[in-house]
């Protein structure tokens, strides 16, 4: 009788003690949804952020999406960003800081048709036409290396119309974006990464040093759900994908799909070797740091340790 009794009161007393409210944060996407962010919408779908304690709303951004400007200012808890950015920021005095790596080696590319010829990435510096982005980091970096005498140089507007009229016309474009959109249409692109020329940031996810230092728990489960997003995500993107068309209808399944198996080899293998998912290593940020000095885009350089933190496996 008397353990019945106990039972019944530890019952009402756990029954009348209510769950813990999970923290709301929100993380910013640079762009609209596509298979970048493949991971970042499978950790929602599989309810991993809610199991972790967190209440996540993801932002789709846009062109120019000021992702780091949001986190330094205390705008939103987490965004998608790039190393270099990371980097210029902290050189500045933003506060920011990366927590988990996308991407071991850049996806971002130059897209040149096949029947050129063009044999690697410095062939495409020699002739023809290259609609680039002027001024950032990738195009300065490309500019020192190989220089960009031999070519006509026009601002990227986005799209692969000229791509599409001119054999000789080559565009900076994202391995799971652009080349899938030209093939689809007719078109036989070969695309040459921009990391083969030795520029490769990491595509990360940041936050502020202060909530890192203020509530460690909270970003290590930020972390953790995103470690099992992506893991997830590269085993059966279809759910996400499905997610982010509906969001995102100008682009179709078929390159969602495509775009997801392209981008897969570069988000836990480093220069075809594994990576643990989500994992950076200091050695690379140091490279970064020294490559951004030399094109005389920071004066004050940050160190390594002051731009990212390894939480993986915590």
């Amino acid at each position: 009788m008397m353990h019945r009794l106990l039972a019944s009161v530890l019952f009402c007393l756990s029954s009348a003690v209510p769950a813990f409210a999970a923290e709301k944060v929100t993380i910013a996407l640079n762009w609209v949804p596509e298979p970048e962010f493949g991971g970042i919408y499978q950790a929602q779908i599989d309810k991993t952020y809610q199991k972790n304690g967190l209440d996540v709303t993801i932002k789709p951004g846009g062109v120019g999406a000021p992702t780091w400007q949001r986190v330094a200012s205390g705008q939103v808890e987490f965004a998608v960003s790039a190393a270099d950015d990371v980097i210029i920021a902290q050189s500045n005095g933003g506060d920011v800081v990366a927590i988990f790596a996308i991407y071991q080696n850049s996806p971002q590319g130059i897209m040149v048709h096949a029947d050129r010829g063009l044999k690697e990435l410095a062939d495409v510096f020699k002739s023809g036409t290259l609609a680039i982005e002027v001024g950032k980091p990738y195009s300065l970096f490309l500019e020192q290396k190989y220089g960009m005498g031999g070519i006509k140089r026009v601002p990227y507007t986005g799209g692969i119309a000229n791509f599409l009229a001119d054999k000789n016309f080559a565009q900076q474009c994202y391995i799971f974006s652009e080349p899938i959109l030209a093939r689809r249409q007719g078109a036989d692109p070969r695309t040459f990464l921009i990391a083969d020329s030795g520029y490769d940031p990491y595509g990360v996810i940041i936050t502020r040093r202060k909530l890192l230092n203020e509530k460690p728990n909270l970003v290590l489960a930020m972390v953790k759900s995103l470690e099992a997003g992506w893991t997830q995500y590269l085993l059966d993107p279809r759910a996400a994908n499905e997610v982010m068309q509906k969001l995102n209808p100008n682009m179709d399944p078929e390159t969602f799909a495509l775009g997801a198996a392209a981008q897969a080899p570069l988000i836990q293998t480093e220069n075809g070797e594994k990576r643990a998912m989500g994992s950076m290593r200091r050695e690379r940020w140091e490279t970064l740091i020294q490559q951004l000095k030399s094109l005389d885009l920071i004066d004050s350089p940050p160190t390594a340790e002051a731009c990212y933190v390894d939480l993986i496996g915590k």
